[in-house]
């Protein structure tokens, strides 16, 4: 029986999903990885997240977006599940934002952290 669970996210590609994770100063390995879980049980995952309990934690592509994959019984993160799935998912549309708005030819002119939590960006591309 897995002891495994998977949790949806939003979370699409990779890269911001990556950046997302080093702001947040969580050390993880990049793909093919193996997350570590109950009585040797272990799962592929584009990213690993290892922890001092030798149970890891991890992301896995389900063909539509990047799940996170972990036994939750041997959780051992500063924050909850949802909390820490709220960091990550808030650092990874910064990411996102400012990936596509700079396809787009927009700068960031101004970015303020909010009292919230939230994060205010001012964007502005200049026209010829």
């Amino acid at each position: 029986m897995s002891h495994f669970s998977q949790i949806k996210t939003q979370i699409r590609n990779l890269n911001s999903l990556q950046a997302a994770l080093t702001d947040l100063g969580i050390k993880w390995k990049a793909e093919p990885e193996t997350v570590r879980g109950y009585r040797g049980q272990s799962r592929e995952a584009a990213i690993a997240i290892e922890q001092e309990n030798g149970y890891d934690l991890g992301f896995s592509w389900n063909g539509k977006e990047y799940e996170l994959v972990a036994d939750l019984q041997y959780w051992q993160q500063p924050l909850s599940v949802k909390g820490f799935l709220r960091q990550v998912t808030q650092r990874y549309a910064y990411h996102t934002v400012v990936n596509e708005t700079a396809k787009q030819g927009f700068q960031i002119s101004e970015q303020q952290q909010n009292t919230d939590g939230s994060i205010r960006l001012l964007v502005q591309r200049w026209s010829n």
